[in-house]
């Protein structure tokens, strides 16, 4: 077993902390982003969960655009092109699915 505190989990900015990774199953990672920054217009393999563990973010995927707080959790398909600016200082969980997905550059597919 496994466990951790994801309030009181340490991370920086900058420096995105992977909990757990196993392949072919998911992979675990605890970011900080400041406020005004953002994770810019950009796509992953595998299904992503980003859940708002703490601060708000707004959220861009095509035409759609929303606002999550503390608590919010948005999904985003593989292959789905997507943007996260921080609104205020976010901690966020984010959670890839299968890891890694198919096209990932670390597959021999």
């Amino acid at each position: 077993m496994e466990f951790w505190q994801l309030d009181s989990e340490p991370v920086e900015a900058h420096a995105p902390r992977v909990l757990r990774s196993d392949d072919d199953a998911n992979r675990i990672i605890l970011l900080l982003l400041p406020e005004g920054e953002s994770l810019a217009d950009h796509q992953v393999h595998e299904h992503a969960l980003v859940v708002v563990l703490d601060g708000e973010v707004l959220v861009r995927a095509g035409d759609e655009e929303e606002r999550l707080g503390t608590h919010g959790l948005v999904h985003f398909e593989p292959a789905e092109r997507h943007e996260v600016q921080a609104l205020s200082d976010a901690r966020l969980l984010i959670c890839l699915a299968p890891w890694p997905g198919a096209g990932h550059p670390s597959r021999a597919d």
